[in-house]
């Protein structure tokens, strides 16, 4: 079954991407022809640059959480903040500690298209 993230909100100045997914021919005279593949509802994926300045406790339960999700390479749920839910995954992430037990943990989280397993 797919995990959950935490709770922890991250820090507001979210920042979404939307990279629509098509396949584009060009041709000699300058004609173009762009053309989805799959469901329609699939082809525009979104990624949300997060950054969590949280405390310490926080930042290791957000950490632990990505990790494990790196090591079975298994989706995750999520719910933007005035965003409809979905599965996504974080390719990476960083963390500093600029104060006694606080943390700031930079991450992009990219929508996939995955059943449920």
């Amino acid at each position: 079954m797919t995990e959950t993230f935490p709770s922890i909100k991250p820090t507001y100045g979210v920042r979404k991407s939307s990279t629509p997914i098509k396949r584009v021919v060009r041709f000699a005279d300058g004609y173009e022809q762009r053309v989805l593949f799959g469901l329609h509802k699939n082809q525009n994926p979104k990624s949300y640059s997060l950054t969590f300045k949280v405390s310490e406790t926080d930042a290791d339960t957000i950490e632990n959480f990505l990790e494990a999700r790196g090591l079975d390479q298994e989706c995750f749920n999520y719910t933007p903040e005035g965003e409809s839910a979905g599965k996504f995954v974080c390719d990476s992430w960083n963390k500093s500690i600029p104060y006694l037990n606080r943390s700031t943990i930079q991450a992009t989280f990219r929508q996939v298209f995955e059943a449920d397993s």
